[in-house]
């Protein structure tokens, strides 16, 4: 069995930093010690002088977009791009096409990234108006959670029913995903603003129609049912100061039945840089003011939001480029959301220790991921090592996404990613991938 033996560690976990060495041997965590000694030939020895190892982070929102849109991204460029960003594991969502909302699309989406994937893996099941039965059905184990879209969505994945709806949030066994923003508002939004301008409406009006009001007016509302149902519910990307009202720090997250994430580009723009970034910038929900994104950043150090993600959504820059109505919304992050936070840590707004919490350990705690998203003895070895101190800036020829581009192009983070090890195995280390071998893993659940 591989052994690996990581020297002279600056170890980030659980709120301290220690120094170190790990010992790891048939993928997991075996010591953890201020010196080991290589105690056979065989183990592969890595210097850490100079760098922070950290646990390999967890994106719970990404769209690798296979099957069906794999022009744009796939499982493997898509989790190529993520461990050269430090995520040694990603929840994937189900708006692929077909969508994910039958038990069989499920497990079809499992052998994909089984054979492809360079981080381990685990899928959201998609809920519809009409598919209670198979949301019944889910094994809660070994899978990730339901994802709901309770804003406009792609095909038929927007649960607007109402009765439906409480009936989910009654009797999903598993954890509810919400993508939250309503769509009365947006469409009657819409319509105001095509009437005046036609298809192409100046960008800057994205935040407009795509509203504060749009989100807080869904999220209060998927809170409101979540208490009435006792659902466990989990709000993605958070994107108005007005939102955190709905949320509380009083509990520990582990206590916690209504959680909510914040989402990097959320965090690193706001509606100033629409002029320069144009419809490279366009999500939803809407990047918003700089009063916003300043509130999300102070939400996410008093614990009001629990988790960093992505929401990682690649297309081409041809269908960015289009004209406001036919531009898709989302672009692609997980080569950078960990040097985007190290930056911010730069920049005293936000602690190592904190990064490393809403990055790593949280997304553990909150789905009850086995076994990973901390440093422990007994622990898979996902781990990651940072220098702090390696400007790179971000340019076309190491932009490692499918689509070839990226919204921090031209960007000098301060902070790179020089390994990063899943299950043991090095993949990636100093801007290049280690050949492939199916050594990720299909991630379980303690429920």
């Amino acid at each position: 069995m591989k052994k690996v033996l990581i020297k002279n560690a600056k170890i980030v976990n659980e709120g301290k930093i220690i120094e170190a060495d790990v010992f790891i041997e048939g993928g997991i965590i075996v010591e953890i010690s201020e010196s080991i000694s290589a105690k056979s030939p065989d183990v592969q020895i890595f210097d850490a002088e100079g760098t922070h190892l950290l646990p390999g982070v967890i994106d719970d929102q990404v769209h690798f977009r296979e099957p069906g849109l794999t022009h744009k991204e796939n499982i493997e460029m898509g989790s190529k791009a993520a461990v050269a960003g430090g995520i040694t594991s990603f929840i994937e969502m189900p708006n692929t096409l077909p969508q994910t909302t039958t038990i069989e699309k499920l497990e079809e989406k499992f052998k994909l990234a089984e054979a492809k994937s360079y981080a381990n893996y685990s899928f959201m099941f998609g809920g519809t108006n009409d598919n209670l039965e198979e949301i019944l059905k889910v094994d809660p184990k070994t899978t990730a959670a339901l994802k709901l879209f309770l804003g406009s969505s792609t095909g038929n994945m927007l649960v607007d029913n109402e009765k439906v709806l409480e009936q989910i949030f009654s009797k999903s066994p598993l954890l509810i995903a919400v993508h939250c923003e309503d769509e009365e508002t947006i469409q009657n939004n819409l319509q105001e603003y095509i009437e005046r301008y036609g298809d192409d409406i100046p960008i800057e009006e994205h935040p407009n129609i795509r509203s504060a009001e749009a989100c807080y007016k869904s999220s209060s509302r998927a809170v409101a049912l979540a208490k009435k149902t006792g659902a466990r519910l989990h709000v993605f990307h958070v994107s108005t100061e007005k939102e955190l009202s709905l949320f509380s720090n009083k509990q520990k997250l582990k206590d916690k039945k209504i959680t909510a994430e914040v989402c990097i580009h959320h965090l690193w723009f706001n509606d100033s840089d629409y002029k320069k970034k144009g419809t490279l910038i366009k999500w939803n929900p809407a990047v918003k003011t700089k009063q916003d994104q300043e509130a999300l950043m102070k939400a996410l150090n008093n614990d009001l939001l629990d988790v960093v993600a992505t929401d990682h959504a690649p297309h081409t820059k041809e269908e960015k480029k289009n004209v406001y109505t036919k531009a898709p919304s989302g672009g692609p992050l997980v080569q950078h959301s960990l040097a985007a936070m190290l930056q911010f840590y730069h920049q005293e707004k936000i602690s190592l220790e904190k990064i490393v919490e809403k990055m790593c350990h949280n997304p553990a705690i909150l789905f009850q991921i086995k076994d990973r998203g901390f440093i422990r003895e007994g622990y898979k070895a996902d781990l990651v090592l940072v220098d702090l101190n390696a400007p790179w800036s971000v340019q076309a020829d190491n932009i490692q996404y499918k689509c070839g581009w990226s919204p921090f192009e031209g960007v000098t983070f301060k902070s790179r990613v020089t390994h990063t090890f899943v299950n043991g195995n090095l993949v990636y280390r100093n801007f290049k991938h280690q050949a492939f071998a199916p050594v990720a893993e299909r991630l379980q659940f303690d429920r």
